[in-house]
């Protein structure tokens, strides 16, 4: 069984607004268009990291692979803009709003069985004549996969990486427990 990170979404706020204009002109490598979407991407190489920003103070981070370098990637974006002059002050609260992994289970899983087998309610579904996988969503921890007939499976919704691992594992002992695992 293997189980990768694969993203790790993380907002940050600042107390203050922000510049996006004088962040342009610091920066000419950055593509900034208000008119067509009101962030403005600032990329980095490594980690390799996007951090959208807005002049409100928000900023999201995307692409990082543990939560540790989603926070390491959205202090190193305030410090290369207060380095380049562009007015940063404290530091940002940041959350991590989202956690995006993939794996697979070791072995098949037959759909058709665990949805005869599992208990009826909102928590799968799957509609093979819409999309290939079965949507389980799982209370405890709350994160929802997409589980594949060839056992690969994707797991979101997570705030730490601790609780994907447990999702994963919780989930392969309920599809073992209901033998769907071929």
């Amino acid at each position: 069984m293997e189980t990768k990170i694969q993203n790790v979404v993380a907002s940050a706020s600042f107390k203050h607004g922000i510049d996006l204009d004088a962040i342009v002109k610091a920066f000419p490598h950055v593509e900034y268009r208000p008119h067509v979407f009101p962030g403005l991407p600032f990329r980095l190489k490594r980690p390799k990291t996007c951090a959208l920003i807005f002049n409100s103070g928000r900023m999201v981070c995307t692409g990082a692979k543990s939560e540790k370098e989603a926070r390491w990637s959205i202090l190193k974006v305030a410090k290369e803009l207060k380095t380049a002059g562009i007015i940063i002050t404290g530091k940002p609260e940041i959350q991590i709003t989202n956690i995006v992994a993939s794996g697979s289970l070791g072995s098949p899983v037959d759909l058709e069985a665990l949805c005869e087998r599992a208990p009826m309610g909102g928590s799968l579904m799957y509609e093979p004549e819409q999309f290939p996988a079965a949507i389980y969503r799982m209370e405890s921890p709350r994160v929802v996969f997409l589980i594949f007939s060839s056992g690969k499976i994707v797991c979101a919704g997570a705030k730490k990486e601790k609780d994907v691992y447990e999702a994963v594992e919780n989930l392969r002992r309920r599809l073992n427990e209901m033998k769907v695992l071929l």
